[in-house]
């Protein structure tokens, strides 16, 4: 068996702004196996500034990697402990090996175009009329769910915009969620939370930024809306670190993205473990071409979470990869008719 590597920059569309900034551009590779004639490809999902695995010699170890394919997946998994995105993407290329199609890691009904998956609809940050266009554009377009990105921008102008869409649908008609990455002080989080709670916002991700334990673990105690972690999860490698971490802090949700977290085995552990500490959980996509989106979305629908799930991110760029994946009435279709254009 043979592996090489690729490098691959995904242009936005329009840029996109967090709490971190604004992306114009996203850095992606992808791992290409061959063993005879048969093909695996996967896609190790660097996010610049927020991977734990965003370090000079990430090139270096993904080299590394092809290089030392035939020790299997297995070894190469225990080796790439701290390269979460490229277990994730060794993950998907291996089992794109054995699949009879590169694309089709977990045949299901989702993959045979019969059932689709519940997701919601992102909101990016910016200024108050490109963020009322892009909530008007989702509830035309059928979302029941929609999660909204705030921090970046004037607070009260954030919560005129979550009010505007309650005024006109109740909490049983349109599920709102917001996400700060981290953009709240400790000391003025609850406060804040207080008035989302009065919005019926579903959850909050992220509240305050990853790593203050002991005010994340106070909060999620007092919060009047669900809390559900996102960042915190990043760097918390062994079982027992995932476990102490849940106990500590009893979030009432946690948030997966395999490119972040080390792929399907440790986001199959992260869930074990939130189920055991009666902690809800959802899975969404970090930026990922067509290749990483389709992986999580076979994994997610098998996987059977009633929840909406965050795996719209693939109309985001402007040369994605053609693929079946397609967003309809807020939902996450396998439109079999429509083929796969990888060509690398």
């Amino acid at each position: 068996m043979t592996a090489r590597y690729l490098k691959y920059i995904l242009n936005f569309k329009n840029p996109s702004g967090t709490s971190r900034g604004i992306l114009k551009n996203k850095e992606t590779w992808f791992l290409i196996l061959q063993h005879n004639d048969k093909i695996g490809i996967g896609e190790t999902g660097l996010f610049r500034g927020l991977s734990i695995d965003d370090v000079p010699n990430y090139e270096e170890k993904i080299a590394w990697t092809c290089k030392n394919i035939n020790l299997g997946l297995h070894v190469l998994l225990d080796e790439l402990t701290l390269f979460p995105s490229i277990q994730f993407g060794l993950e998907q290329a291996f089992l794109s090996l054995k699949s009879q199609k590169h694309f089709e890691l977990f045949p299901t009904k989702f993959t045979n175009g019969k059932e689709a998956i519940d997701i919601n609809g992102l909101i990016w940050m910016g200024d108050k009329e490109f963020m009322k266009s892009q909530i008007k554009e989702k509830l035309n377009t059928g979302f029941s769910c929609i999660k909204m990105k705030i921090g970046a921008i004037d607070f009260d102008t954030e919560l005129n915009l979550l009010a505007s869409i309650r005024n006109e649908f109740s909490a049983s008609e349109i599920t709102l969620r917001v996400d700060a990455n981290g953009a709240f002080k400790p000391n003025e989080a609850l406060e804040k939370l207080e008035k989302l709670a009065k919005l019926d916002v579903h959850s909050i991700e992220q509240p305050i930024k990853n790593g203050q334990i002991d005010e994340m673990a106070d909060l999620c105690a007092k919060t009047p809306l669900p809390i559900a972690l996102d960042e915190e999860l990043i760097g918390v490698f062994t079982s027992e670190e995932k476990q102490q971490l849940l106990m500590t802090i009893h979030p009432q949700f946690i948030i997966l993205k395999p490119s972040l977290l080390g792929g399907f085995a440790s986001s199959l552990e992260w869930i074990t473990l939130a189920e055991q500490n009666n902690c809800g959980w959802w899975i969404t996509s970090a930026l990922e071409s067509n290749v990483g989106l389709n992986a999580i979305a076979q994994f997610t629908y098998h996987l059977k979470n009633p929840l909406p799930q965050g795996l719209g991110t693939g109309s985001l760029f402007t040369n994605n990869f053609d693929s079946p994946l397609e967003i309809k009435n807020g939902q996450l279709h396998y439109n079999k008719s429509l083929n796969w254009e990888f060509n690398l």
